[in-house]
C-alpha cells in the first residue's frame, strides 16, 4: 500500500470514532457537560418579595463595608 491509501484508510477510521463518539455523548446515559438552556424559554423570573430580600441584603453588606471604612 502506498502512503496516500494508509492516509485514507485512517482519515475513514476517524470518521467511524468521531461519529461513535457523538452518538455517546449525546446519548442518555452519556455524560453531556455541556449546560443548555433548552426548553426553559430565556431568562428566570424573580418574585417582587425575593428581589426585595436581595436588595436588604445588599445594603445591609454595603452598610457593613461602610462602617469598616470609617473605623479604619
Amino acid at each position: 500500500m502506498d502512503n496516500s491509501k494508509i492516509l485514507e484508510a485512517i482519515d475513514e477510521q476517524m470518521a467511524r470514532l468521531q461519529q461513535a463518539r457523538a452518538l455517546l455523548s449525546n446519548s442518555a446515559g452519556g455524560r453531556n457537560t455541556t449546560r443548555r438552556r433548552a426548553g426553559r424559554g430565556g431568562r428566570r423570573k424573580i418574585s417582587a418579595q425575593a428581589r426585595a430580600r436581595i436588595a436588604a441584603a445588599q445594603k445591609a453588606r454595603w452598610a457593613k463595608w461602610r462602617k469598616a471604612q470609617k473605623a479604619a
